[in-house]
């Protein structure tokens, strides 16, 4: 008989579909999902996102009273992850997303995130680190590290394949969402200061969100309107197509767990330029593999943008042990295959 499993989560992030792709096509489970349906854009919104929340555990318990899935899978140890805490499931496996999930830490919340993810993770019989990042979180949390699995869901090597690049100018590329916390307005200025110094580029932005209008006014003001392409959202497909013209990768986010987009610049032969913070250091080692940029140093990046192109020897050796990299560590082929048997392994032991 099928093994049904509930997801709990936002299931139509890449994330999540990649996770349920996975279970579905190497574990052979059958995937009900469950997610807050009040969207987070408005204080209003927030206030009746909340409510929903607070009374969610009462729609879980439904659904499992009625689907009976085997066990229950949920992301975010602080929200999702509590859910599946409180679902009365007899297993749980959680996935820590962020360095911490704790954030931001300034949050009037952080106290009761704290307190619901120590929950989480007690309750939980499988905890998803999807990099040694995250391990390093839950052990100092306390966590039982023979319940965590460290691995990343990994990439699709079959659709994220290399290409040569032989440009003789940089073809900047730029994958995350288009929100605050990843300093587009940094990478930006820092392309300002290549133009003034009549170094030619081009910079791809893909995605959408909050931000794309004040970065369309500040790539005119800075007088780069020209040299940078605003994709908005594009399809999935498009994404390696679009990784594959390009040579370089940027990413200067503020906070990060493991970044799915990293790989996939790796994979494609793009040399990687990413903000020095714990999330990126687990994988990039400074101007052997890429390059670590201190947050919202936008000189710093300028000036390592030029040494990266002024290096090709150096960037040509990075990005074929990149590549070798991702296809021993970060293989959606082969890491999916051992989270699903990692799954039914636990079953089995739970007698289910």
């Amino acid at each position: 008989m099928k093994r049904k499993i509930l997801f709990l989560g936002e299931s139509y992030r890449a994330d999540a579909i990649t996770w349920m792709k996975g279970l579905k096509e190497f574990g052979d489970f059958e995937i009900i999902t469950w997610e807050l349906q009040t969207s987070n854009n408005s204080k209003i919104n927030r206030f009746k996102r909340i409510l929903e929340y607070f009374f969610s555990p009462i729609a879980i318990r439904k659904i499992i009273r009625k689907e009976k899935p085997d066990m229950v899978i949920a992301e975010r140890t602080t929200s999702y992850g509590f859910l599946a805490a409180l679902s009365g499931s007899k297993t749980i496996a959680i996935a820590q997303q962020g360095q911490t999930d704790l954030w931001p830490e300034d949050s009037i919340l952080y106290p009761f995130k704290k307190f619901i993810q120590k929950y989480a993770f007690k309750k939980a019989h499988l905890i998803h680190a999807w990099g040694p990042v995250m391990a390093i979180h839950m052990k100092a949390s306390g966590v039982d590290m023979n319940k965590v699995l460290v691995l990343p869901k990994g990439i699709d090597l079959s659709i994220f394949t290399s290409s040569i690049n032989n440009s003789n100018k940089i073809e900047a590329i730029v994958t995350r969402s288009l929100m605050p916390e990843y300093r587009h307005d940094s990478i930006l200025k820092a392309f300002a200061i290549l133009h003034q110094k009549g170094i030619d580029f081009s910079l791809t932005i893909v995605g959408d969100g909050t931000r794309l209008h004040y970065l369309k006014d500040l790539a005119k003001d800075l007088q780069i309107e020209n040299k940078v392409i605003f994709t908005g959202r594009i399809p999935n497909t498009e994404l390696p197509k679009l990784l594959q013209r390009s040579n370089i990768y940027i990413s200067m986010p503020i906070t990060e767990g493991v970044s799915a987009s990293l790989f996939e610049a790796m994979a494609c032969n793009c040399y990687p330029l990413v903000s020095d913070i714990p999330g990126n250091q687990s994988w990039i080692k400074h101007r052997e593999n890429g390059q670590l940029i201190e947050i919202d140093n936008i000189e710093m990046l300028a000036e390592e943008l030029i040494w990266s192109f002024e290096n090709p020897e150096s960037r040509n050796q990075a990005i074929i042990r990149n590549r070798k990299f991702v296809e021993e560590n970060a293989s959606y082929d082969i890491n999916m295959k051992i989270i699903s048997k990692k799954y039914h392994d636990l079953l089995t032991l739970r007698g289910i």
